[in-house]
């Protein structure tokens, strides 16, 4: 049986892919994994201020983080200072960029022990890393297909944690979210893609577990594979996000990226 789980063919004669565009977080790495259990009793701890949180704040809180997976972080601060005023029950309310400082602050904790690990040689690249990506990574490059990756975290962050996990030489670009600006990384990378290199939708292949990604890929005609990846075991099928990135419109599913060449056969590159 293959790997790839297809919902919607692609025509038989179509442009050969020439780039690919990658989502960092949950696609490639699993660098941050859990980061929605440091904003999750961030966001309710804001909105909530003295008061305890009830069930429909929680539920609130809850299927918000989910339907903006992968969205720059800045969006999702701002959503939460909307909230807090929306509420009422905390006497402080904070400007959106507080609360994203707040987040990674939180955030940092949590994960920097596992960059460094990674910067000083204690733990291999492949430990927080989607399996079978590096293979699929490098196929697609020997193909000469052109690789970019993009992420709704801090551009430096981005840059820091693709290095540490070894894969910066197979990207044309790295987009991150630029400092101090709310715009979406994702969508300027496809649009610079199409404008400035004259590629048209169908020439682009579009790799991401969150809506945000597949759902502008399929805005600009791009074959969309969703990445409904398991971040604890790095291998296996994540049924929420399977759920999510059908909902999203993606051609295809996958887990991992153990059997690549199943997807290289979809996309007529093996």
């Amino acid at each position: 049986m293959s790997a790839i789980e297809i919902l919607e063919s692609l025509p038989e004669s179509r442009i050969r892919i020439e780039a690919a565009l990658f989502d960092f977080d949950g696609t490639i790495s699993t660098l941050r994994q859990g980061w929605e259990t440091v904003m999750r009793p961030l966001m309710i701890e804001m909105i909530s201020g003295p008061y305890p949180p009830d069930d429909n704040l929680v539920r609130e809180v809850e299927e918000y983080i989910d339907e903006s997976t992968g969205i720059q972080t800045i969006f999702q601060m701002q959503w939460l200072a909307e909230a807090v005023k929306r509420y009422g029950r905390n006497p402080k309310v904070h400007d959106p960029w507080w609360y994203k400082a707040e987040y990674n602050r939180r955030l940092m904790n949590m994960i920097e022990g596992r960059i460094k690990a990674l910067e000083e040689g204690e733990q291999k690249p492949e430990d927080y890393m989607i399996c079978g990506i590096r293979d699929f990574l490098e196929a697609l490059r020997a193909r000469g297909i052109k690789l970019f990756v993009a992420s709704g975290t801090d551009h430096p962050d981005v840059v820091r944690e693709v290095k540490a996990l070894g894969l910066a030489n197979y990207f044309t670009e790295i987009a991150g979210a630029p400092l101090g600006q709310a715009s979406c990384s994702k969508e300027a990378v496809l649009r610079r893609l199409i404008t400035e290199r004259g590629l048209c939708g169908q020439q682009l292949l579009v790799v991401g577990d969150g809506k945000v990604e597949i759902g502008l890929g399929r805005e600009v005609g791009a074959v969309t594979l969703g990445a409904a990846t398991d971040e604890i075991n790095r291998r296996g099928i994540n049924e929420v996000k399977r759920r999510r990135l059908m909902k999203a419109g993606a051609h295809a599913i996958v887990g991992d990226f153990a059997d690549y060449k199943d997807i290289l056969r979809w996309l007529k590159l093996l």
